[in-house]
């Protein structure tokens, strides 16, 4: 399966906050996972066996970090009944880029039965 997701993925160390002795999403953080599902409605198909992801993820500038935008799209991934869990993931390749004006992901996930 492969997908183009747009919109700048949020970090998932600065997504949470802390409030009344509870652990809250940001609002950043709400907004990206609405706009996923949203994009991704389309997607019919479910991956419940070992997977694999390529990503590329094109972030609006160099300050963000690759491995914590991984977290958020395995999560957001689960989320929309894409994969089933994001336990299942056996090989994960990322490659981080820059595009100021249009800040997405691009993915191809992969059914891995090595």
């Amino acid at each position: 399966m492969q997908a183009i997701i747009y919109g700048q993925v949020p970090s998932k160390s600065n997504g949470y906050k802390i409030g009344n002795n509870r652990l809250y999403k940001s609002k950043q953080l709400l907004q990206y996972e609405e706009s996923f599902r949203l994009q991704t409605l389309t997607i019919r198909e479910t991956i419940n066996v070992e997977f694999g992801i390529n990503i590329i993820v094109y972030f609006q500038s160099n300050r963000s970090d690759l491995d914590n935008a991984a977290k958020v799209i395995l999560d957001c991934l689960q989320s929309c009944g894409i994969i089933a869990n994001d336990r299942l993931c056996v090989r994960l390749v990322m490659i981080k880029k820059i595009d100021k004006l249009n800040p997405r992901i691009e993915l191809f996930l992969y059914e891995d039965s090595e």
